[in-house]
């Protein structure tokens, strides 16, 4: 499956702006908890200064945590990202699924963490998980993490249509981070409906140690960001 080279280099928003919805959006799609929610009011500060197209979305996702259920979005949270495949938040699964190739890939997000001066902790969570890349990307190295972004655009499209199909609140988080990214062109339409019509491609032969989708294992205790990537630049901190 070919993908198509943006020929956007730079993303239309700001450092800061940018920065700031990829670290609220990063918060958003983990797994919610008490600490999210407390975190409440301080991301709405946050948001509040964005631009609209960031804005609105992102305070939509707020709302939807502040007012719902924690016992059961934290069950909508399982149901949707660990169990649905389209609504997997793991990157290379959408372009090379469970083949021998995914391993590459996950090496490649690894080294671009590490010439970014970052060591990746892949015991906690795998490298293309896309909280993972939209801290880094917000605190580290963000033209890293828009190369990382843009490469895996169409995966992100699909993401989006999953969420979308279930009415997901997490729909809004990942609305927000489409207005970062580029619009998809030409091939990368193409490869989006080759994708959704048929799935991302299989093979179950010599996957160690990263193409297991971790989807389909028992769920970890909630990926720790500050460990995986080191310390974190407090959302909407000067920098």
């Amino acid at each position: 499956m070919s993908w198509r080279r943006h020929r956007k280099e730079r993303p239309g928003l700001d450092e800061r702006a940018l920065s700031d919805t990829w670290q609220v959006a990063s918060l958003l799609l983990d797994y919610p908890d008490d600490a999210l929610v407390a975190r409440v009011p301080m991301l709405r500060r946050v948001v509040g200064a964005l631009p609209e197209a960031q804005r609105l979305p992102l305070a939509e996702a707020l709302d939807s945590l502040e007012r719902g259920d924690l016992t059961a979005l934290q069950q909508e949270y399982v149901d949707t990202f660990d169990i649905t495949r389209k609504c997997s938040l793991h990157l290379t699964y959408f372009t090379h699924g469970d083949t021998r190739r995914r391993g590459v890939a996950l090496v490649e997000f690894k080294q671009a963490y590490r010439k970014a001066g970052v060591d990746f902790d892949s015991d906690v969570e795998l490298p293309d998980h896309l909280c993972v890349v939209l801290e880094f990307g917000a605190a580290h190295d963000w033209a890293t993490g828009w190369h990382l972004l843009t490469r895996h655009r169409v995966g992100i499209e699909v993401l989006r249509a999953g969420l979308a199909q279930r009415s997901s609140p997490w729909l809004p988080v990942v609305e927000a981070l489409r207005t970062t990214l580029p619009r998809l062109e030409g091939d990368d339409e193409e490869a989006l409906l080759r994708l959704v019509a048929e799935g991302p491609p299989q093979e179950e032969v010599g996957l160690e140690p990263y193409a297991m989708d971790p989807r389909l294992n028992p769920r970890p205790e909630p990926a720790d960001t500050t460990a995986l990537l080191g310390p974190t630049i407090p959302v909407g901190a000067p920098r």
